[in-house]
């Protein structure tokens, strides 16, 4: 027999007093319930469902969306607050569903909620101390927690971290955390949508590259900082806010992919137009902007190969991920050697760290290829 897997339908209890990033606890919910394929929702009592089974959420709560797809996933189970161990959510048959409703509009724990008449016997979904983002490549603390005003800060902070990429440069890890919260926090407030700050970032990586290309490269670097900066919020806000979409990924990803070859072609350009000259500045050219094709090749072919990134194989891998030569890194040895007037230098530095970085991706390509050869299977040390 074939296991049925369409979703079950679901309804919704209550609301939210509060706001968390500008939706309420209902948008916040049926925006994640789409994104997990789910259908039938509804608000409670309304639409009441008269055969198979039913999933009841209190809008009150913000419920991490691993729970969720395990709540629709898992029938005659519920899902409790671990703080205080009132019951959230359940996955219950029709004919029990008015009355676990009323237990959820009851605040009902769960020890009274697995006993009360009509209910099946359920299965509790534990809430992991931690899980493993492959998509962000990070480790996060997945939670359940209700609105209120004093919750508010502390949801938005969990979410706002939960949203941030594990393994990436060091910039965007340590720098721009705490920045790009209050930027995303303003942003919600101003209404803006991902799009609108990827565009935004897209006009300066232009400027940047016209000051670049003039040799400005003081007023370039503020320009292609403030294009970091933003390439950081875009996402964060999109995921905050639930509004991710494959045009925004489309966009977002293909600005940077694209941009940073040009900035190095640009500097490169702006140092004759600075009147300053380049030692083997063809040579230089070739590296750096050939550098950075092939070693997002390497990137790749480690993808298609093992079916996963390579900077989260080892510890070593996800290290060494907030140095490499990509564009952060390169714009920090452009930013510290620019201040001592020599941008020239700047980006001779860029051409050997280039260089490096090329070598170790290779080291690290050749060690996995070599591991598979043996019969071994790869997994990220982040998922362990």
């Amino acid at each position: 027999m074939t296991k049925d897997t369409t979703p079950p339908p679901v309804r919704l209890i209550g609301e939210s007093p509060v706001p968390v990033w500008g939706l309420s606890g209902r948008e916040r919910l049926e925006r994640m319930l789409r994104n997990l394929g789910a259908t039938g929702l509804a608000a409670w009592p309304a639409e009441p469902v008269v055969s198979g089974r039913v999933v009841l959420l209190r809008a009150d709560y913000v419920v991490e969306e691993n729970l969720l797809r395990e709540l629709l996933d898992t029938p005659d189970s519920l899902l409790a607050d671990p703080e205080t161990g009132i019951v959230v959510a359940g996955h219950v048959s029709h004919e029990a569903a008015a009355e676990f409703a009323s237990l959820l509009e009851r605040d009902t724990d769960v020890a009274r909620a697995t006993s009360a008449p009509g209910i099946s016997p359920v299965r509790v979904i534990s809430v992991p101390d931690s899980a493993y983002n492959e998509a962000l490549r990070s480790r996060f603390v997945p939670f359940v927690k209700r609105i209120t005003p004093a919750t508010r800060d502390d949801i938005q902070r969990r979410l706002f971290a939960s949203s941030y990429k594990g393994v990436t440069d060091v910039v965007t890890k340590h720098v721009w955390p705490r920045p790009a919260y209050h930027a995303t926090r303003a942003c919600v407030a101003m209404g803006l949508s991902p799009n609108m700050v990827t565009s935004a970032s897209g006009v300066f990586v232009l400027i940047a590259l016209w000051l670049f290309a003039d040799g400005m490269f003081g007023l370039g670097l503020a320009a292609g900082w403030a294009m970091t900066f933003l390439d950081t919020v875009d996402g964060k806000l999109a995921r905050v806010t639930l509004t991710s979409s494959p045009f925004g990924n489309v966009f977002d990803h293909g600005i940077d992919l694209v941009h940073p070859p040009f900035w190095y072609w640009a500097w490169i350009v702006g140092l004759h137009a600075a009147g300053m000259s380049l030692w083997q500045a063809d040579l230089i050219a070739a590296v750096v902007i050939g550098g950075y094709v092939v070693q997002r090749l390497q990137e790749g072919a480690f993808l298609q190969l093992f079916g996963m990134h390579l900077h989260v194989w080892r510890r070593f891998d996800s290290f060494f991920r907030q140095i490499t030569a990509r564009r952060n890194p390169n714009l920090l040895i452009l930013t510290f050697f620019t201040l001592f007037a020599r941008p020239d230098i700047g980006m001779m530095v860029v051409a050997l760290w280039t260089a490096v970085s090329f070598v170790v991706h290779s080291v690290q390509l050749a060690q996995a290829i070599a591991m598979r050869l043996r019969g071994k299977a790869l997994s990220s040390w982040l998922a362990s």
